[in-house]
């Protein structure tokens, strides 16, 4: 049974609308026009005036173009898989995840790996895609534009970027440390990370859970079936994504920038850290 929401000042009047700053109950009484959504009067007051600058759930500015980031996204994964089509496999190898790779008779040669100090491929992975077919990318990029760009809209540039990059650092983390002999590439963990952050704001926000549930349900029955799916980078974007979102949607208000960046950063230093024990590992 859902739960009956009252205007914070008027207890008996029940209402669907929130403050777009705090977050308050309001009902039409207590509304103030903002340039996106309202305000409640004590926001208003607070700022000393009638019109308080507008801001995302998160506490992040509103942009002319809410979406410009996710289109950025799109446009780098889609540019490296047309430099992948014209080099061919060696970009892939030489950008795709790999712990350590083996040099000796019959085996191939290609970069080295994460433990060789190609670090930069836990991020760099996330924009490979299998070629020549573009099922792969276009899969994934429809996932990014229909999870990522309403994800960016309500978080706001900087914060969805963060989780963003924090989710594919997490996920590079969890293939290093469960399935490093693989070489993986691809996009899909750090969405995995959008699809968490996306169950946390409907649970924040009150909205019917089901659809998002039933969806993430299915993506996690299809990465432990399908063969060649990396489950291990989709669990942890997952995990990263959701813990990143819990911190950026429930601060505080009064230590919301530290609550907020402190848990990207904490994220940062685990999945850096799973990574450097995995590769030690390895190369022990």
């Amino acid at each position: 049974m859902d739960q009956t929401v009252c205007c914070y000042r008027h207890p008996d009047r029940e209402t669907g609308i929130r403050c777009t700053r705090c977050d308050k109950p309001i009902c039409p009484e207590c509304m103030v026009n903002a340039s996106v959504g309202f305000h409640c009067k004590d926001c208003v007051s607070q700022q000393g005036g009638t019109h308080v600058q507008a801001r995302t759930i998160a506490g992040g500015s509103i942009a002319a173009d809410p979406f410009l980031f996710t289109k950025i996204l799109i446009g780098l994964n889609v540019l490296v898989f047309v430099l992948e089509l014209a080099i061919g496999d060696r970009l892939a190898l030489d950008l795709g995840l790999y712990a350590k790779c083996s040099h000796g008779p019959g085996t191939p040669t290609f970069g080295c790996g994460v433990a060789d100090g190609e670090w930069y491929r836990v991020l760099t992975s996330a924009f490979v895609h299998n070629q020549p077919s573009p099922v792969h990318l276009l899969f994934n990029m429809l996932s990014l534009w229909w999870i990522g760009a309403p994800l960016e809209q309500r978080l706001g540039r900087a914060r969805y970027l963060a989780l963003y990059f924090v989710s594919a650092l997490g996920s590079s983390a969890a293939v290093l440390a469960i399935a490093p002999g693989s070489l993986t590439i691809g996009a899909s963990g750090a969405i995995f990370g959008l699809f968490g952050a996306t169950a946390v704001y409907m649970r924040r926000m009150r909205y019917d859970m089901r659809p998002v549930v039933a969806l993430l349900v299915l993506n996690l029955v299809f990465s432990f079936t399908w063969a060649n799916v990396s489950w291990q980078g989709h669990l942890g974007g997952l995990v990263t994504g959701t813990i990143v979102a819990i911190g950026m949607l429930y601060a505080p208000r009064n230590r919301r920038d530290l609550v907020q960046w402190g848990t990207c950063a904490a994220m940062l230093v685990v999945s850096l850290a799973v990574s450097a024990i995995a590769v030690a590992q390895v190369t022990s």
